[in-house]
């Protein structure tokens, strides 16, 4: 049987239509665009979801671990929320409250483990200047006051 064109046919057919051995080169073009782009996609995907952890990571270590947490419920979960919420903390900036604690522990755990110095003497008695006396006696007001 010969290969004849129908007389409407176009004597050049474009690419994407399949030749008569069935090789189709629109499907494979296709093919490799829809696997580039479902792999573009996910990483897309990952950087957007690690967003809320790599804005943590210059901050404390606390508001970070928390931030990670969140994220990878929300990934679990597929509850947004989540991390919405990780992406909020990762932009307030929690003040220190750790360094100021720590320095009072420290503090007081140096002034707990100092050594009791010895008792302090009592300070010896001078006596009294000449002429000084403690009776009292009466002022003009009617208080007593010292002479």
């Amino acid at each position: 049987m010969s290969q004849q064109l129908h007389p409407a046919a176009p004597h050049h057919p474009p690419f994407f239509v399949p030749g008569a051995d069935g090789a189709d080169p629109m499907l494979v073009v296709m093919g490799i665009l829809l696997i580039a782009t479902v792999f573009w996609v996910g990483t897309l995907y990952w950087k957007l979801h690690s967003l809320p952890e790599r804005m943590a990571h210059k901050s404390q270590k606390l508001q970070f671990e928390i931030v990670a947490v969140l994220g990878l419920i929300s990934l679990f979960t597929h509850m947004h929320i989540f991390w919405v919420a990780g992406l909020l903390l990762a932009m307030i900036d929690l003040p220190d409250f750790g360094t100021p604690m720590r320095s009072i522990a420290d503090s007081v755990e140096r002034i707990a483990d100092a050594t009791p110095e010895a008792p302090a003497l009592a300070p010896e008695t001078e006596p009294a200047p000449a002429g000084y006396s403690d009776v009292r006696t009466p002022t003009k007001r009617g208080g007593h006051g010292h002479v």
